[in-house]
């Protein structure tokens, strides 16, 4: 979507939209039309829409009005809410410019980004593959006009925008079918996304994969005829001297759960199995865009998990990069697989200073939180608390799960050094300790298990139903707020 500034409303425009605080309506509002607004009950609550029709100049305008709670609080939530509101009435409502008059509503620029960040990510849809909608369901709204902005929200903007559009891009790979997005054409859909920003790529294929023992990404690799990659993201904008921080996705771009198939209702869902490689994909652009002062690598593991004659079976032993072996028990416990090679290999090839994996690991993070937070593990408790206070700031929010030696004892295996599953019982923790096996001593490492919350079946905060793009916007956070800060 399209965002300009200006210093007037337009002469043309047709739809505008003020914001009001609660029960705060503007003392120049029509007298007629203040008493529309409080028949209907609109109070200016953080979200809340009203509008009505006014004549100006001989002309009919449009006038929306967005609640933005409480006088004077402005949290970035309650604007973001109020941008996202706005879009929703008016995406498909055959306007195709909206107007927003922030004079005198006394919003900071850092609110001004937020209204526009909720307006923009709720304006995201994949239309590419309906081709049979009917006018009234198309969408209209192409633009933004902000007017009144006060000083320094244009440059608040700007920043916001770059989150903006890696939120944009994570969706987009998610959303995406598995038979257009596959490792390979992953990799192709980055590589272009990309260009330009500064941003170095490298990929790993299958060979050089094999010659350095990445038996796990591999076996579960191998049922399919798509072939694997692993792709490394690499972001030189802090000091030359700092170890980068590494963000590894896990980017099981298709799962079907391999020889342990899963259950054929529902399974159309594990196109967004990738979820974590597409936020790692999302912020590394995010963190380009906007310049960031911070030395990052991402770390995308990309494999489709199929069930042919040649896929590997419960029961078999693969041998991982870090020479550590597993009994595969489970071949639909395959994520955990992937990223161990994939954390070993980025250790071992930058030294990171930290590092943070997310993955759509485990249906039992759904059982446990459902789609409100999503699971964090950590072995440090500083980086898990700037995690979580991240997680709040950017309303990707996460909930501490538990590690230790007793949870560990339960992936023991009688004929590896440990199996890919325990028991039925806290599923999401051992998945957890298996991947901590691989983070070398001394290693600040945070698991976000983050199953329930990279897709959702109904409109959110600043999303329609589908992918939320989820874990941009945390990262990205804490970017800014440990590493840059």
């Amino acid at each position: 979507m399209k965002i300009t500034f200006a210093a007037a409303v337009p002469a043309t425009a047709r739809l505008v939209a003020r914001l009001t605080a609660h029960n705060a309506l503007p003392a120049d509002l029509d007298p007629v039309l203040a008493q529309s607004a409080r028949a209907l009950r609109f109070s200016g609550k953080a979200g809340q829409l009203f509008e009505g029709f006014v004549e100006r100049e001989g002309r009919v305008v449009r006038l929306a009005f967005a609640g933005i709670g409480e006088p004077g609080a402005e949290p970035a939530e309650s604007l973001e809410k109020a941008g996202a509101a706005l879009t929703a009435k008016y995406l498909t409502s055959g306007e195709d410019v909206l107007t927003i008059d922030l004079a005198g509503s006394g919003v900071e620029p850092a609110g001004v980004a937020a209204l526009l960040t909720g307006a923009r990510l709720r304006g995201w849809r994949l239309d590419t593959y309906r081709t049979t909608l009917k006018d009234e369901q198309k969408r209209s709204l192409a633009e933004i006009v902000v007017v009144g902005a006060p000083d320094g929200a244009e440059a608040a903007w700007v920043v916001e925008s770059a989150v903006a559009e890696g939120v944009e891009f994570t969706r987009e790979l998610v959303t995406e079918p598995a038979n257009v997005i596959y490792p390979e054409s992953f990799v192709a859909r980055c590589r272009a996304r990309y260009e330009g920003t500064g941003l170095d790529v490298r990929v790993l294929d299958e060979a050089e994969m094999k010659a350095l023992g990445m038996g796990a990404l591999l076996g579960v690799a191998q049922g399919s005829v798509r072939p694997p990659r692993l792709l490394a993201v690499v972001w030189n904008g802090g000091a030359p001297d700092v170890r980068p921080t590494a963000f590894v996705g896990k980017g099981v771009t298709f799962d079907t759960g391999g020889i342990s198939i899963k259950p054929a209702a529902g399974m159309e869902d594990m196109k967004w199995d990738m979820g974590g490689a597409g936020a790692v994909a999302g912020t590394m652009l995010a963190l380009a865009l906007r310049k960031a002062k911070a030395n990052v690598v991402g770390i995308c593991g990309l494999v489709e998990n199929m069930p042919d004659g040649n896929a590997q079976r419960p029961g078999d032993v693969v041998t991982t990069m870090s020479g550590q072996t597993v009994e595969v028990i489970n071949t639909d416990a395959e994520g955990r697989l992937v990223l161990c090679d994939a954390l070993t290999w980025v250790q071992q090839e930058y030294q990171p200073a930290a590092i943070v994996d997310l993955a759509t690991l485990t249906g039992a993070m759904i059982i446990s939180l459902g789609h409100e937070y999503a699971g964090l593990f950590a072995n440090d408790d500083t980086l898990a608390a700037n995690l979580d206070a991240a997680g709040k700031a950017s309303g990707d929010a996460l909930w501490r799960f538990p590690l230790g030696p007793a949870y560990d004892k339960l992936i023991d295996s009688p004929i590896a050094d440990m199996k890919n599953v325990g028991p039925r019982y806290g599923g999401s923790i051992t998945a957890a300790q298996f991947l901590q096996r691989y983070i070398a001593k001394g290693t600040p490492w945070a698991h976000l298990d983050i199953a329930g919350t990279v897709w959702t079946d109904k409109p959110g905060r600043t999303w329609d139903k589908g992918a939320s793009g989820f874990g941009v916007r945390l990262l990205d956070r804490y970017v800014r707020d440990v590493l840059e800060g």
